[in-house]
């Protein structure tokens, strides 16, 4: 079941020990706005996958942030969310990952699967396709005495 949440409130994510960011709700017009954004559309059609990654997680991460804790500048100062510091935060790899899976790939999943089940994206199940031809007839069972 599709569960809605009517408040629509930002949401605090721990994206390390002792860093979180307080994030907008991820709503089909934040999705829309970052797809749309300038260096998202100035990424190259030669660009890799990982490339497009970063360049759309950058857009929507300097949509979606809205304060953060855990984060400093190079004195250990802290420092608040700007677009600059935002990409740097997202430059970090345990960073980018962790923004990527408790943010991004929720609202992906729910995408992909079209609020119904679907094959697992690793597992048994990934890719499954049936190998094994029909039976012809049904077996035999054998008799009781």
């Amino acid at each position: 079941m599709l569960t809605l949440d009517l408040t629509n409130a930002p949401r605090w994510h721990d994206l390390a020990p002792g860093v979180r960011v307080q994030l907008r709700p991820l709503t089909t017009a934040l999705m829309v706005a970052t797809r749309n954004d300038p260096a998202v559309e100035a990424v190259s059609e030669e660009a890799s996958d990982e490339e497009r990654a970063v360049a759309f997680a950058k857009a929507l991460a300097r949509r979606a942030v809205l304060a953060w804790e855990g984060i400093g500048d190079a004195e250990g100062n802290a420092i608040d969310p700007s677009p600059e510091a935002i990409d740097a935060l997202l430059d970090v790899w345990p960073i980018f990952e962790a923004f990527q899976l408790t943010y991004v790939s929720k609202g992906l999943l729910l995408e992909q699967e079209k609020n119904a089940s679907a094959l697992l994206p690793n597992g048994p199940s990934a890719g499954a396709t049936d190998i094994a031809k029909p039976a012809r007839k049904p077996a035999r069972t054998a008799r009781r005495g």
